[in-house]
């Protein structure tokens, strides 16, 4: 008789592997949120030190918004970028010098991040009424909720009292920050990582229903998987017809940009996720949330943002201000108010 052989392995059911991973994943959440602790942060910091910058702030904000649109989301990103790194201190605001290298060179940043300009106005003007009071990292995320009101988007309070932080980490940049192309694990894992929950990652993700993208982040998609979550309607071939015309396979165009929101570009709103649902987010990252096969719990909260905009306001005003209360601890003891935000005080 030949000998016994041996069992093969069963296959595993992908919801099962779903599943399996949204319970590391609740696990992992749950460690994170036992370990915090609330940020020394208050809403009336700046109430008897400096009264009118959160009017100075909304003015400046107002104005470089009616001079392009654009300047919400490069605001909103810049804010991203910044807590995604060392908490939301204004590092991703340095300047390289020859002690310092920055963080706006590292990959996630070299050519995405705008808006730098804005922000030291702001400053500017901030100053020049509260000498040495404000921090440029309350400046940001100050601005950056006021970026999101100016183009539709929901009110929320935001908690200040940040301090400026006199380091910046290139390699974290490239580390922490998620990227166009990444799968939804480790897009999932990066928010866990900074006390952010599933539920934060799809809300915040929303915060692409603004803002372009470049050829170089979404060309991997429109050659890739596009046709197939989309369905091929007429419509969404002339979109991706189009997409291709200015994006070329070959390489070449990267500088070439497209909404990552079509339908209403410059519009804080939930046509995000109706584009989600279609098959038709630009970016990898996007469509993920809703097409992985792991994309179990990510799905039925698009789904419920795409349906319910009250929910997705909600939801994203709460998970900004958790996002924004991500700080440096290092800053609140070595840290400072900077008089420039490009560089720490010498």
């Amino acid at each position: 008789m030949s000998a016994k052989q041996p069992r093969m392995a069963a296959s595993i059911h992908p919801r099962v592997l779903a599943m399996q991973f949204l319970g590391a994943i609740a696990f992992i959440s749950g460690v994170l949120r036992s370990g915090a602790s609330d940020p020394p942060l208050t809403l009336d910091y700046y109430a008897s030190s400096c009264p009118t910058v959160f009017d100075v702030i909304h003015k400046e904000m107002e104005c470089a918004v009616l001079s392009d649109p654009r300047n919400a989301a490069f605001v909103v990103r810049l804010h991203f970028h910044d807590c995604f790194v060392q908490g939301c201190d204004g590092s991703v605001l340095l300047d390289d010098t020859v002690t310092l290298q920055g963080e706006k060179t590292a990959s996630p940043n070299i050519n995405s991040l705008d808006g730098f300009d804005i922000i030291d106005k702001i400053k500017n003007k901030v100053e020049s009424d509260c000498p040495g009071i404000v921090s440029c990292a309350d400046i940001l995320t100050i601005a950056a909720r006021d970026a999101v009101i100016l183009v539709g988007g929901p009110y929320w309070d935001v908690p200040v009292g940040r301090k400026d932080s006199r380091t910046a980490s290139y390699e974290l940049a490239n580390a922490n920050i998620p990227t166009a192309n990444e799968g939804l694990t480790s897009i999932i894992s990066k928010f866990l990582s900074l006390g952010l929950s599933v539920t934060d990652t799809v809300a915040l993700s929303g915060a692409h229903t603004i803002g372009m993208a470049r050829c170089e982040n979404y060309r991997a998609r429109i050659y890739g998987d596009y046709e197939s979550t989309s369905g091929g309607s007429p419509s969404s071939e002339a979109r991706l017809s189009k997409l291709k015309s200015t994006c070329p396979a070959a390489g070449g165009g990267e500088d070439n940009i497209a909404p990552m929101d079509y339908e209403t570009p410059n519009v804080f709103d939930n046509s995000y996720y109706h584009l989600l649902l279609n098959g038709e987010g630009l970016l990898n990252s996007d469509q993920e949330l809703y097409s992985s096969v792991l994309a179990i719990q990510t799905k039925k909260i698009a789904v419920q943002y795409a349906h319910d905009t009250a929910a997705f306001f909600q939801q994203f005003s709460e998970s900004m201000v958790k996002m924004g209360n991500i700080t440096n601890s290092d800053s609140f003891v070595n840290g400072e108010v900077r008089k420039n935000c490009r560089f720490i005080n010498t």
